[in-house]
């Protein structure tokens, strides 16, 4: 499946709040859908739920218009859904049987993912009385009875401690390797470096980037070296560069264990290593630079952007 979002607009009285946000996302592949709070996530994810309409613009699912209610979608909200007061396995079923399963479907599917996420033993208990973290789980066994097609997870490791984080990692792999329709969205960018191929970056109700992550860390660390030294704090040796070097590089950004450097002028990465070697620099990392999602983010929707 291919499901794409194409020039959503979005206007609540006479404020418009989504300016025509496109993206896409395919079976097999999980899409990290970023931004601020605030940006546009929720609202985009509550079109494509069908929750209320777009102004304009359109979903596709393999190039047909996409009806929510013909796939099952799980949606798991960053603003929990559950009755903290009803009983965990009923409210469960009753979920699920909304969604068009048997009761005993319900219950058989319930049951799989309770024991799967570590929390069968809590089923006839009522949700409040159950850790954060144990309520988190929950709402993910929520999410996941009715077998869905499509996933929507919006911030899922809220609450969860190392261990349970690795069981939930274990099952959005599992998911992905289903070939479900994963859509992820976190301000933890390094699940979505774990999981998420593409990104798309929403900044005040735009699309700020779009693409394959690792063609963008590619892009934003092109001409970008990494450098530290033995014998030289990354102040002083900023101002080596800055002093000796200013017609090869510029010191583009002083991270906590070495400096980035931009190569200007179309120099090389062998030109600024010959340039080094004429220095008493005692090299201690030279490399070329490879961003993470967080400098990315950071660098597109900043204050500084």
């Amino acid at each position: 499946m291919r499901l794409e979002v194409k020039n959503l607009r979005k206007s609540f009285m006479e404020t418009e709040v989504l300016h025509g946000i496109s993206f896409s996302v395919e079976s097999g592949k999980a899409l990290g859908l970023l931004g601020r709070n605030g940006a546009g996530k929720t609202t985009t994810i509550r079109i494509l739920m069908d929750v209320f309409k777009a102004n304009s613009g359109e979903i596709l699912l393999d190039n047909r218009p996409f009806k929510p209610s013909e796939h099952q979608i799980g949606y798991l909200p960053e603003e929990r859904g559950l009755y903290p007061k009803k009983n965990v396995l009923e409210q469960l079923v009753y979920l699920a049987m909304l969604r068009g399963m048997s009761k005993k479907e319900a219950i058989q599917s319930s049951k799989k993912w309770l024991e799967k996420l570590g929390v069968l033993g809590y089923e006839n208990r009522k949700l409040e009385t159950l850790s954060k973290g144990n309520q988190q789980k929950v709402q993910l066994a929520q999410t996941l009875t009715c077998n869905p097609e499509i996933v929507i997870l919006d911030e899922p490791f809220s609450g969860l401690d190392p261990v349970n984080s690795q069981v939930l990692k274990d099952v959005v792999n599992e998911l992905i390797q289903q070939n479900k329709l994963v859509i992820f969205c976190s301000h933890q960018m390094g699940y979505v470096e774990e999981f998420c191929e593409e990104i798309a970056i929403i900044n005040k109700g735009e699309v700020a980037l779009t693409g394959n992550l690792k063609a963008i860390k590619k892009e934003f660390g092109k001409n970008r070296l990494i450098l530290s030294a033995n014998n030289y704090s990354l102040s002083d040796l900023k101002a080596i560069c800055e002093e000796q070097l200013a017609d090869l590089v510029n010191v583009f950004e002083m991270k906590k264990e070495f400096l980035v450097l931009q190569l200007i002028n179309n120099q090389t990465k062998n030109d600024l290593l010959s340039a080094l070697l004429t220095t008493d620099v005692d090299i201690e990392k030279f490399a070329i630079y490879e961003p993470t999602l967080t400098d990315i983010f950071v660098l597109e929707v900043g204050d500084q952007a």
